[in-house]
């Protein structure tokens, strides 16, 4: 118990430059504190003591602000970064290595019980803030979700995914493939970004020509303003 308490503390202080000691990562961290709760609610989940276990894990909700189902299967070395709003689906499992970004939902869309209806994280994947991964598909290793997107059906290994819905902006051949758990790609990786930015700047481009025609304009009636009045004092 204590070798895998030291390898979560040592994957924390691995991803997270804001981490400087094991003191405060064991102290401070709600991702590290939910993980350790799930693995008691787990526990009274398996051995029947389903109860015990969904009051423990309302217990861990409370305490952090994570909410994962004691039926989630949780692997080793997962981080979960800051955390508020993370719910993790009884049927989901979350593979070795995953970091998890706060205000996460891996949830699902089916309403039968006893089907697979959340999904499953392969190991090394990183899920942005914010985004919604919903229904019992597999996203594959190494894979990562863009901040915000919605993702409803299967994300191939290695891929990157983003946007609502979600859709691969680079496949895992790709040299350049950039990830920000904060954003979503850089602009030159996503057509759709660049179509948008491309309109915000013709927009502005528009309001600027629109403002210096206005300022035009204003010049000549007062020019025309002060011919008048000239005409005027000569007559």
């Amino acid at each position: 118990m204590f070798d895998r308490l030291k390898s979560d503390i040592a994957c924390i202080l691995e991803r997270d430059p804001a981490a400087r000691s094991k003191w405060e990562v064991l102290t401070c961290y709600p991702g590290l504190h939910a993980i350790w709760i799930h693995k008691l609610a787990r526990w009274f989940w398996l051995h029947e003591l389903k109860w015990l276990g969904r009051f423990t894990s309302h217990i861990g909700r409370w305490l952090t602000g994570i909410e994962i189902h004691p039926g989630a299967k949780i692997g080793s070395c997962v981080f979960i970064d800051h955390g508020m709003g993370v719910v993790i689906g009884e049927t989901a499992e979350v593979g070795n290595g995953c970091t998890i970004y706060q205000g996460v939902t891996l949830g699902g869309t089916s309403l039968y019980r006893g089907e697979k209806r959340h999904p499953t994280l392969g190991a090394g994947v990183v899920v942005g803030a914010g985004a919604k991964i919903l229904g019992g598909f597999t996203v594959g290793d190494g894979a990562r979700i863009g901040s915000n997107s919605v993702v409803v059906k299967e994300v191939q290994a290695g891929a990157t995914v983003v946007g609502i819905p979600g859709r691969i902006v680079e496949g895992k051949e790709a040299e350049d493939a950039r990830f920000a758990a904060y954003a979503v790609v850089l602009e030159h990786s996503d057509p759709y970004a660049k179509a948008i930015q491309q309109l915000v700047e013709h927009s502005q481009e528009l309001d600027r020509a629109l403002r210096a025609l206005q300022s035009r304009m204003a010049e000549i009636e007062r020019d025309e303003a002060a011919q008048r009045d000239t005409l005027r004092a000569v007559k």
